[in-house]
């Protein structure tokens, strides 16, 4: 909050720097140090539409980049993710200590102090901006066109960095007026409901304003200025689907069990508990998600918007190869190669930052695989996944591995899954994403050592003992993820289509993509019907999409991967019974589909399982391996025999309710009564 001060007191004090072709507000201290030239008075900054743009622009390049907030970035706090031992310093590990107060000294993390942007401070900067450019609009000399633009965008991101905060920190303070200098303001902390309330409107006014998609900004008057390039720009769209995704999270369990008690409209988080309360929802918010989340999906289906679902379509589906008749493709959501630096996203990014590809190279793309003997370079930081995400991905006939019973994990006697072949038959997003034992990883072995050739480190041995199991240099849990990072990004294959620059190697995370509007949808439906005690919901495709029902919306998602050699059935009828059921497949599906992007920590507290087992225990899967080392050499890893399969702990997460937030910054705690801290904390 000291900082949401400062910057109404003297960052934002009237005077501008136009930088970029873009006016950009400056602190009364900076401006001290600045030459005089530099200074733009407001009424230069804000009097026509091309200087109010800049303006905004600095908004878009100060989102965070969530994988590259640092060299070594932290942004998976669930279940998914785990450090090798060298990386326990890092924010993720943290969290499993329950040590949440190292985010305001470790910046190795996108939240609290990471040392590019990060979302705290950003987030009240930009604030700051999108009041004081609403109060101005009457500024602007121009058209209707490019006024409701402007304000649309300013609309947009007030909400925007609000509602990102919201979902680590609880309700806060809405600032919706630009203070004067010498106003020290006095807002009051509201609850996550209310301040979701107060987004809601700010989305609704942006979905009132703005153009439909990137090809109706390239139609606009203004927008012709800058025709193909306005694909980051926000829209109509983007406003509808985080309308739907601020209603879908106000009714989650978590807000609405602690919206009943507050103290200062703060939720009382102390002593409380889910008390089996994960599938209680508030049906209301519930029914606006649905609304808004429905009337997304119906612009998608009927091709009224430019978003739709990549292909999933490879020639080599283990090493990420196109197939050469596919027109888009999943892999570019997560990263491009070969072509020319472009971000990544492609159809599905519904919301994304300015992304620098250059980073990419140096520090993003060596942060998942094995270390052993410099397979992969640089800093021995390993990101890899838990055998917990591993089990979340179900088989290729649509069941589940595992059903959660009683706080356990219980072998589901109908999935098929065999522990002496526990790579065979997989949901094909396995095959896309995971590194596992056998898996081909060094293509090109031309320049191996003799002691990488004598541990045949081209080939993962992931199995118990084997040489990439060091926890050290290796993986703790059996596994590494490539979904995000290719495999071909290792010192040998980097030539080819790892990170050399003649590659235009390029990284990114989307905010929110096009799968997440269907999973939230999906999710939406059920939560009526848990709510509510009916069982229609999820099923109901003509009262909020009349094109698609929940379990429609989740099959979408399998039909996209399903393909001759990878095949994928639908959503079992079994799980059609009952609307918690069926909540349980949405959520292992968003557990899947988006794995690894940093959304498991956010669902897993929404939902009231962040303290609760089994969701409090990481594990690793351990093995032996029946076939020779030559045998991987000529048959696919996905079919291999191993022997004494099993779980092994390997962290258990203490947490308790106030683990639910992460803390404020003490110092602006101390600010003034109404900004309270975070219960328990």
């Amino acid at each position: 909050m000291k900082y949401i001060i400062n910057n109404i007191k003297s960052l934002f004090c009237g005077t501008m720097l136009l930088l970029a072709g873009g006016a950009s507000l400056t602190s009364c201290t900076d401006w001290l140090d600045k030459d005089p030239d530099s200074i733009v008075a407001e009424d230069e900054a804000f009097k026509n539409f091309r200087n109010f743009q800049g303006y905004i622009e600095e908004m878009y390049s100060l989102i965070p980049d969530k994988e590259k907030a640092n060299y070594c970035t932290s942004w998976n706090f669930g279940d998914d993710a785990v450090h090798n031992t060298e990386g326990y310093a890092h924010m993720d590990h943290q969290v499993d200590l329950g040590n949440y107060r190292d985010l305001w000294k470790n910046n190795q993390c996108w939240i609290g102090v990471g040392a590019n942007s990060n979302l705290w401070k950003s987030a009240w900067y930009c604030i700051r901006k999108c009041n004081m450019g609403i109060e101005h609009i009457g500024s602007l000399v121009g058209t209707d066109e490019e006024r409701e633009l402007l304000l649309g965008q300013l609309y947009f991101f007030r909400a925007w960095w609000h509602f990102e905060m919201m979902c680590y920190f609880g309700g806060l303070p809405y600032i919706d007026k630009a203070f004067a200098a010498d106003e020290i303001p006095q807002l009051p902390r509201l609850s996550f409901q209310e301040c979701a309330d107060r987004c809601a409107e700010d989305f609704n006014m942006a979905y009132s304003l703005l153009p439909m998609d990137s090809q109706a900004w390239d139609e606009t008057l203004a927008g012709m200025q800058t025709s193909g390039n306005n694909q980051l720009r926000v829209n109509k769209f983007m406003a509808l689907c985080y309308l739907g995704k601020c209603y879908l999270y106000a009714g989650s369990p978590l807000m609405k069990e602690f919206e009943k008690t507050k103290d200062g409209g703060v939720a009382q988080l102390l002593g409380a508990s889910s008390n089996g309360k994960t599938y209680d929802y508030d049906a209301t918010y519930c029914r606006k998600a649905a609304e808004a989340l429905g009337k997304a999906l119906d612009l998608v289906i009927n091709n009224r918007v430019n978003y739709h679902l990549a292909e999933f379509k490879y020639s080599n589906l283990y090493d990420h190869e196109k197939d050469e008749n596919s027109e888009t493709n999943y892999s570019d959501n997560f990263y491009t190669r070969k072509q020319n630096w472009k971000q990544p996203g492609t159809c599905e990014a519904i919301f994304r930052g300015l992304s620098n590809g250059d980073g990419s190279n140096w520090n993003c793309s060596k942060i998942f695989g094995p270390k052993v003997l410099g397979i992969v370079p640089h800093d021995n930081i390993i990101h890899h996944p838990t055998a917990n995400l591993i089990d979340q991905y179900g088989m290729a006939n649509g069941q589940p591995i595992y059903l959660v019973k009683n706080g356990q994990y219980v072998l589901n006697p109908d999935s098929g899954w065999d522990p002496t072949h526990p790579y065979k038959n997989r949901d094909p997003r396995f095959y896309h994403d995971i590194v596992f034992d056998g898996f081909h990883y060094v293509l090109n072995t031309e320049n191996f050592t003799d002691a990488q050739k004598a541990l045949k480190l081209d080939y993962c041995s992931l199995y118990t003992g084997g040489a990439m199991r060091d926890v050290d240099q290796g993986s703790s849990t059996g596994y590494f993820i490539q979904k995000l990072i290719p495999h071909q990004c290792n010192e040998y294959d980097r030539w080819c289509y790892g990170w050399e620059n003649s590659n235009c190697f390029h990284s990114y995370l989307a905010y929110m993509r096009l799968p997440d509007i269907y999973l939230m949808y999906a999710e939406a439906l059920a939560a009526i019907a848990c709510s509510e005690g009916q069982t229609s919901y999820y099923k109901d495709r003509q009262t909020y999409c009349p094109s698609m029902s929940g379990v429609e919306a989740i099959n979408a998602l399998r039909d996209r991967v399903n393909t001759a050699d990878f095949p994928m059935e639908h959503v079992p009828a079994q799980f059609l019974n009952s609307p918690r059921d069926f909540m349980d497949v949405v959520r292992r599906e968003r557990a899947v589909e988006l794995a690894f992007e940093g959304f498991r920590w956010n669902d897993l507290q929404r939902w009231l399982l962040l303290t609760e087992p089994p969701y409090t225990v990481k594990y690793s899967h351990e093995f032996e391996r029946i076939e020779n080392d030559d045998w991987y050499k000529s048959h696919d890893p996905k079919d291999a025999q191993v022997s004494n399969f099993r779980k092994k702990e390997l962290i258990t997460r203490n947490l308790d309710a106030k683990h639910y937030w992460f803390p404020l910054p003490d110092k602006d705690t101390y600010l003034y009564k109404g900004f309270n801290q975070n219960p328990g904390w």
